[in-house]
């Protein structure tokens, strides 16, 4: 998939002793985001010159091949292998790029992602996935890639109507991650995963998937969300720490890679019009910052086999050199991995118990997955941790399935019912045309009726295709984390006929 001859560094017969890893949410949404063309094509400049020299790239967002090839033309002589996922109505918006050869590619779309009603905010429309690309180094030992933008919250946990989806999109690429590690590969997660650390998902990848999130593997004390939510305001407060950070900490300390006060996008509208007429305003390291949050991850696979998480950072935080925005409305993650020849020291195990911490006023009560306070301590700690999945956390899973299968069903009965009724409603109409005497009395029958079974169809559609292949995909959701459950030491699995139109 080279776009050029041009090669990048020979490492002969043997494999590089680092891997230098970034990943990046573009914001490149065609006829949305602001002075896309010009961001992503100095965003492939920077790539092209990011020292160290990077070996995997991963893209978010990046929605046009215009602007992919923009990128590529940037960076092929640095990362000569590259790929444009293609998902979708829309497409996927995620690009892989490579120094080493990719011997393989797919793209895995997610089965639960969205619903189409919800066209305002696209998820289901854009057919989100993982991006898997095998890359290949010189003594054929394979890297693994999952590059993946996970749905969006709408709503705070645990009352987000997506929470479901979410969670099934995390095991899914979970599941990816370790059949690449039991297959000897070196795995590479990355992406914005709309989640934050410790959070339902988070736990769920780090537990399930063999991975180790990199950010936290050096800074294990870093934040658990924005300083204003309330588990981080309690970690804070449990480590005598400031109300909130500043910029400099939120970036070098906590790895904040959305909605700092750094990040021009995230400005108020005042200061970005001003911006816009040339009147720039300089953001000091030590404004705080308390609305920022990490929901860039890289994921490794590998510390078992002679490999360490060496560095982590924040990137691409400078501005485009004539506009003075910011480059995306994210800023990048990188990560560099190294051989080492030393042992991997011991994590301490902690477990989770279900996805959130039930409200109490002396403890963590949001965003956090629920822990025994020993547990709890260490997490929010500066100690290095391990997280274990206790059965009780498949079972506050399958208690989510089985409620949001409910609403479901629910919903698709109100929307046959809706379509049945257009239907009649239609024929009624045109009945009433007959026995109409003035013309403008028919005119407001056909024009109701026309607009009503239009709406009425495609609910039915929604509600007859759409909700049947989710209630499916739920199905397969559930029986694979009853099966968990079981090889856990919980009940057998068994098998269950799947309840379609009944309650």
């Amino acid at each position: 998939m080279p776009v050029s001859s041009t090669h990048p560094q020979s490492y002969g017969m043997t494999d590089p002793s680092s891997l230098h890893i970034l990943t990046l949410n573009c914001w490149g949404l065609k006829y949305l985001s602001k002075y896309r063309s010009e961001r992503l094509s100095e965003i492939g400049k920077r790539l092209s010159v990011h020292e160290p020299p990077l070996d995997i790239v991963g893209l978010q967002e990046c929605w046009t091949y215009s602007d992919y090839q923009a990128i590529r033309d940037a960076t092929s002589s640095v990362l000569p292998y590259g790929k444009f996922y293609h998902s979708g109505i829309f497409g996927g918006g995620l690009v892989i790029l490579s120094r080493f050869p990719i011997v393989e590619s797919s793209m895995f779309r997610y089965p639960l992602n969205g619903r189409p009603t919800a066209f305002f905010r696209g998820d289901w429309f854009v057919g989100k996935g993982v991006a898997c690309a095998k890359l290949q180094l010189p003594t054929k030992q394979l890297i693994e890639v999952f590059n993946t933008h996970l749905h969006a919250p709408y709503e705070k946990e645990p009352n987000d109507s997506y929470i479901c989806h979410r969670t099934a999109q995390a095991w899914e690429i979970a599941k990816l991650m370790k059949d690449a590690r039991a297959r000897g590969s070196l795995v590479v997660g990355l992406g914005d995963f709309n989640m934050v650390p410790m959070s339902f998902a988070h736990v769920l990848i780090e537990s399930r998937g063999d991975v180790v999130d990199v950010w936290r593997q050096l800074k294990p004390g870093s934040s658990v969300g924005a300083s204003i939510d309330v588990a981080e305001a309690d970690r804070r407060s449990r480590l005598q720490l400031a109300t909130m950070p500043d910029v400099k900490e939120s970036l070098h300390e906590h790895g904040h890679t959305c909605d700092t006060v750094f990040n021009t996008w995230r400005w108020n509208e005042a200061h970005r019009k001003a911006l816009d007429k040339g009147q720039d305003r300089e953001v000091a390291m030590s404004e705080p910052d308390p609305r920022a949050k990490r929901l860039d991850y890289i994921f490794f696979g590998g510390l078992n086999d002679g490999w360490k998480v060496k560095h982590a950072g924040v990137v691409l935080t400078e501005r485009h050199p004539s506009i003075r925005c910011s480059l995306s409305d994210h800023f990048a993650v990188e990560a560099t991995i190294v051989r080492s020849t030393s042992n991997t020291q011991p994590l301490l195990e902690v477990e989770a118990q279900g996805p959130l911490q039930r409200p109490r006023s002396d403890s963590v009560t949001a965003d956090i997955v629920s822990m025994e306070e020993k547990d709890l301590d260490n997490v929010v700690s500066n100690e290095r941790t391990k997280t274990t999945i206790a059965p009780s956390f498949y079972e506050r899973i399958l208690a989510m399935i089985e409620k949001y299968t409910l609403r479901e069903r629910k919903q698709r009965r109100w929307r046959l019912l809706h379509f049945i009724g257009s239907a009649l409603f239609s024929i009624s109409s045109f009945v009433a045309v007959w026995w109409s005497t003035y013309n403008y009395v028919a005119f407001i029958l056909l024009l109701i009726s026309t607009l009503g079974i239009m709406a009425g169809t495609i609910d039915g559609l929604i509600g007859g295709l759409f909700v049947g292949s989710e209630l499916r995909a739920l199905n397969e959701f559930e029986w694979e984390v009853r099966n968990a459950l079981s090889l856990d030491g919980g009940p057998a699995v068994e098998e269950r006929p799947l309840q379609d139109w009944y309650d």
